[in-house]
């Protein structure tokens, strides 16, 4: 009996540099798995969780009344077909909603991911900001998850460089 490997979830963002998807693409690749493309909306709410590990949400606004299937954005996924275009890996994508570490490890264990891959944080002070109210998602997956986590350094800074929110 052939048994598949489990898949690698890939937090996916808009805008996120393609080295994210590429480098978790080499992962799936390299153990012969799916490659499962995650992009979470912090703006809405799980309500009910399907068999694949999509999801129906709704929006957290109370004038938005409307439920629905989480939508995976259309130019996000015109992203990654470009980025593994041409790649050998099978892949597919799930919209999700809520706090993203959160969704990003609920689907990972619905699915049975043999890991988990996320972008690093870029080195800006507007990230720096965000990360500061919201917590790093690397780090919240990695100290809440019983498998690993992957972190795609974005636009490292070496050692010894003064950090942007470092500055005074």
């Amino acid at each position: 009996m052939v048994r598949t490997p489990p898949p690698v979830v890939v937090g996916v963002t808009s805008g996120q540099p393609d080295a994210v998807v590429l480098a978790a693409s080499e992962f799936a690749a390299q153990f012969g798995a799916e490659l499962i493309c995650a992009s979470v909306d912090p703006s809405r709410y799980m309500l009910e969780e399907l068999p694949d590990g999509s999801m129906t949400s709704a929006s957290f606004d109370p004038d938005v009344l409307e439920q629905a299937a989480a939508e995976f954005d259309p130019g996000l996924r015109a992203q990654i077909e470009r980025v593994l275009h041409g790649r050998s890996v099978a892949w597919s994508t799930r919209a999700l909603a809520g706090e993203p570490a959160r969704a990003l490890g609920h689907l990972a264990g619905t699915v049975r991911a043999m890991m988990i891959v996320v972008g690093s944080r870029e080195p800006t002070v507007r990230h720096t900001l965000r990360s500061f109210f919201t917590g790093s998602v690397a780090v919240r997956l990695a100290h809440g998850q019983q498998r690993p986590v992957i972190t795609i350094p974005l636009n490292p800074i070496p050692f010894g460089t003064e950090l942007p929110w470092d500055e005074e």
